[in-house]
């Protein structure tokens, strides 16, 4: 694994946190969790927030400008792939959305005792553009001929 990627960790927690972690991430629910964020100035952000404000911006400034934004669209009004993006959660460090594999590495460890309680599932994901799913064929943009 090359040294240079960048990283950004989700997690994944119960469907009875997911409210909380939206709107009050510093609910007394979320306490051992908070703390650990708190620790690497990170923050959460869901998913399916993450992907309604890129949406939402795309349809104020135009479309065009936005490549991701008809995937990204039916993603959203698709129930099965809305109900998993409530649940999944990115974290921020430091207000960045990518980070070096240090800071993630980091993160992750502490982490990992929360996982299988408060936490479902946590994962690491990096910018390596093969590790990274593409826009299935329909929802990629026309190139000029």
């Amino acid at each position: 694994m090359r040294d240079d990627w960048q990283y950004q960790l989700r997690l994944y927690l119960p469907d009875a946190l997911v409210e909380d972690a939206r709107s009050d991430p510093g609910s007394p629910a979320l306490a051992p969790l908070g703390a650990v964020l708190t620790k690497h100035g990170a923050a959460i952000k869901s998913q399916f927030d993450a992907f309604s404000d890129y949406v939402a911006a795309a349809e104020t400034h135009g479309v065009d400008e936005f490549p991701l934004y008809a995937w990204t669209k039916a993603t959203i009004e698709d129930p099965v792939k809305r109900a998993k993006h409530l649940k999944s959660f990115a974290l921020h460090v430091g207000g960045r959305e990518i980070y070096g594999k240090a800071e993630a590495d980091a993160l992750e460890a502490d982490l990992r005792p929360l996982v299988g309680g408060l936490i479902e599932r946590l994962s690491k994901h990096d910018t390596n553009p093969a590790n990274n799913p593409q826009p299935p064929e329909e929802y990629r943009p026309r190139r000029a001929p």
